[in-house]
């Protein structure tokens, strides 16, 4: 009887090769599913970025209602200050101060009035129009968070900006996106070409002007050791226009939502130019 018991016991082992065989299925399957996995959740962040810039599409309608027009995007403001596009969105939604946009405010990167009177203090929250994104879906940061201290010239440190879902550790050691770009179409102008050679008071008659986010670009990845040498490939201008052309119109150059604005999101490299870039339209890569 004893031997009986020891022999079906023998027989219901795993052998060494046995357990061998059956880890390297499991490390087999693992391999096969892990990329999956990984572009599954790259496509959910991506819907996750492209819900969020129709968040903001819809505020800056709000905002064009309520002002009869978009707000402006240009590289300076009207004394001549760099205040780029990403900074007058984030003013325009949220205000200077993330306490609402002044009724009088004529985006000047001091928040000071054509009287000389400082906008953004809390003296003022009775002129405030409410936030046309509230600040838990608003994703703002300090460019001095994003670049660090001594990298945002000719910024102001302390200016706000909309940033992209895709965070990462930065070298300041915040985790965050990098900014939403803005573009405001100039309607009266017919030209989607970059050989035209638009300046930052200027597109020259191009619809969009590259100069309107191009300094902010041109702080580079700040993620990266070195700072502003390691450049965007949206740096390159012509990279602005392919990437903005329209595909379905080709017997002349126009840019995508000619009447309106662009928005634009980094993308999951967290670089400005490349191919996994997220605008508020469907577009193709061009190189």
């Amino acid at each position: 009887m004893k031997s009986i018991v020891k022999q079906s016991n023998k027989k219901a082992a795993f052998t060494i090769i046995e357990l061998l065989t059956v880890m390297s299925i499991i490390v087999i399957l693992i391999g096969l599913l892990v990329p999956s996995l990984n572009m599954a959740r790259r496509y959910a962040r991506k819907l996750t970025q492209k819900n969020q810039l129709r968040t903001i599409g819809i505020a800056i309608e709000f905002f064009n209602n309520e002002w009869d027009g978009y707000p402006p995007s240009a590289a300076v403001d009207g004394e001549g200050q760099p205040y780029c596009g990403a900074m007058k969105l984030c003013e325009a939604m949220v205000g200077r101060d993330l306490l609402g946009f002044h009724l009088d405010s004529l985006f000047n990167r001091d928040g000071i009035d054509a009287l000389g009177r400082q906008l953004y203090e809390p003296s003022t929250l009775g002129a405030r129009k409410e936030l046309f994104i509230q600040l838990e879906n608003a994703n703002t940061y300090r460019l001095v968070d994003i670049y660090g201290p001594g990298q945002i010239a000719p910024f102001e440190e302390n200016t706000f900006v909309l940033c992209d879902v895709y965070k990462r550790e930065m070298r300041t050691g915040m985790k965050m996106g990098m900014p939403v770009l803005y573009y405001k179409a100039d309607t009266s102008s017919k030209l989607h070409d970059p050989n035209v050679a638009p300046t930052p008071l200027d597109n020259n008659g191009n619809i969009y002007n590259f100069w309107d986010n191009q300094v902010l670009v041109g702080l580079g990845k700040p993620w990266e050791q070195g700072g502003k040498s390691a450049s965007h490939s949206l740096s390159d201008p012509a990279r602005f226009y392919r990437n903005t052309r329209n595909n379905q119109i080709t017997t002349v150059r126009r840019p995508y939502r000619e009447e309106s604005y662009i928005l634009m999101s980094a993308g999951y490299d967290g670089e400005y130019g490349t191919s996994d870039d997220i605008y508020n339209f469907d577009w193709k890569y061009r190189q």
